[in-house]
């Protein structure tokens, strides 16, 4: 649970319950009133498609037009009842932003007349500023003597966390450990397993808890690289808090990732499994590839400004008033 402070120049005003369809009739009545040219919904799983999707259908039947910037549209986890939900929301909509090609096409697969615009996913600026790399070791008592990868964020399945952990004892630079930050949303004993088999026990740094914004800096200050061995991806939010704080990657050739991350400018892109994982690992540090990459990182990031996403915005709302 997030915990620390958060700051805005304008009021927000709280009003939908997922699971309370009578929130979802205060909320029309809420943003009828207010008269907005236009409503945008962010979506990203269909848990959330009766709700918003109902909310939608009404704002429309009121002649104002519905947005979704969509992170997800087929989810990386399927369930009963995900393509009927996602149907019902995404005929719920007029128009949608995407921040990948891959989500582009799982909405025109649903509906290929729907309006789609596509704009990279902007870099988040919340998590505050870069700090050096031994005040990041300090603050999360690690050993400075070690350099680190990291594995950031909720671990789930399609995220190859084992991945990862399979590759660790093929990686040749034993001066190395991986950091795992983040809280495990299904059970860790098969990876507390693979620690064991291969050996790991020194060599991986377990933080399997929610890690708080203020302190989201200090993980990633403190790491060389950032992996993500993802099996499946759209876009990615951990690649753009890579970006925020100058560091290279190294992500598998799924989904959005290589739209994010130009391989051999700033990290690498490699098949889905250990050894091409290690092997991205010790060419990083055997050709001395921090300082170019790092660049790279810093070069590649004017692509991914909030200002292409406010234009979007503003282009798609264009294209709805024709």
């Amino acid at each position: 649970m997030e915990t620390s402070a958060q700051h805005f120049d304008f009021k927000i005003t709280q009003l939908i319950n997922s699971i309370n369809p009578t929130s979802w009739i205060k909320t029309v009545g809420y943003i009828k009133n207010k008269k907005p040219d236009m409503v945008v919904f962010r979506y990203w799983l269909p848990f959330m498609a009766p709700c918003l999707g109902f909310i939608a259908r009404k704002l429309r039947k009121h002649g104002l037009p519905v947005v979704a910037i969509a992170d997800n549209v087929i989810p990386h986890e399927k369930r009963i009842g995900d393509v009927s939900l996602t149907k019902y929301f995404i005929q719920s909509c007029d128009a949608f932003i995407v921040m990948s090609d891959k989500v582009a096409d799982d909405i025109k697969l649903f509906n290929p007349k729907k309006p789609v615009s596509i704009t990279p996913h902007p870099i988040y600026s919340i998590f505050g500023d870069k700090v050096s790399r031994d005040e990041a070791c300090e603050k999360l008592n690690l050993d400075k003597g070690f350099k680190y990868l990291l594995f950031f964020g909720f671990i789930r399945k399609y995220k190859g966390l084992d991945i990862l952990l399979q590759a660790m004892p093929l990686i040749k630079n034993k001066n190395l450990k991986l950091i795992v930050a983040g809280e495990f949303y299904e059970s860790k004993e098969e990876y507390l397993k693979l620690i064991k088999e291969h050996h790991l026990e020194n060599a991986i740094i377990m933080r399997d808890e929610y890690i708080p914004k203020d302190d989201v800096r200090f993980y990633f200050s403190a790491a060389d690289l950032i992996v993500q061995p993802y099996r499946s991806a759209t876009q990615s939010g951990v690649t753009q808090i890579a970006y925020r704080f100058g560091k290279p990657m190294v992500v598998t050739n799924v989904g959005g990732l290589p739209e994010m991350v130009t391989d051999g400018v700033s990290g690498f892109v490699t098949d889905v499994n250990p050894n091409a994982i290690a092997n991205a690992v010790d060419r990083f540090y055997v050709e001395q590839l921090a300082i170019p990459f790092t660049a790279g990182v810093q070069s590649e990031k004017n692509k991914f400004g909030w200002d292409k996403m406010i234009a979007t915005v503003k282009d798609i709302y264009q294209t709805l008033l024709k």
